[in-house]
């Protein structure tokens, strides 16, 4: 992936002794993933934990298998050396997907987690299915929904959706059906 918003938060760093930058979004290696698979899944199942857990998140080995070939943005925001926030992006055809968030359930981590993902997603090329509390929250950041059904379709291409009348849909996720709305900018080509 070669996502590089503003040049200052896709950098990738090797760990050293010291540990990683403070307060500053950085972008995991695939080594430093299997690393830190426990402390991603923390993340992810704190944040997730108020709707019953993330659908693709049930273990540390889910972190590199069964997201695939996910990106993990992470940033450490106070003194402890641990990540306090996680952004997870898929590459897709429609541009970057996001699809899932982590945080240690302060405030500030919960902060980060949210406005990573609205910045995104008021850049070209970036997308991401909600619902519930998420999507109040972006939208009043100021991202853009999208109701466009032939936008909707051509970003979730392969997958079986229904359209509902006021631009939401409905699919199956984990086996499972869900009201999502698409919010973004996915390229529509």
């Amino acid at each position: 992936m070669s996502f590089n918003l503003h040049g200052w938060f896709k950098k990738q760093y090797l760990r050293e002794e010291s540990g990683f930058d403070k307060n500053v979004w950085i972008t995991l290696t695939k080594d430093e993933q299997e690393e830190f698979a426990e402390e991603i899944f923390d993340l992810i199942s704190t944040a997730y934990a108020p709707i019953g857990g993330h659908s693709n998140y049930k273990s540390p080995d889910d972190v590199t298998g069964a997201e695939g070939e996910s990106d993990y943005m992470v940033i450490d925001l106070d003194d402890d050396p641990e990540f306090d926030a996680l952004k997870i992006t898929q590459d897709k055809e429609a541009g970057n997907k996001s699809v899932g968030m982590g945080h240690d359930g302060s405030g500030p981590a919960k902060s980060a987690a949210v406005n990573i993902t609205a910045i995104m997603l008021k850049e070209p090329g970036h997308y991401v299915e909600v619902s519930g509390k998420l999507k109040d929250i972006l939208q009043s950041k100021g991202v853009p929904v999208v109701t466009d059904e032939e936008t909707i379709r051509k970003a979730l291409k392969g997958k079986q959706i229904e359209m509902n009348s006021d631009g939401t849909y409905s699919r199956y996720i984990g086996g499972s059906k869900h009201t999502k709305t698409m919010m973004g900018n996915p390229l529509t080509k």
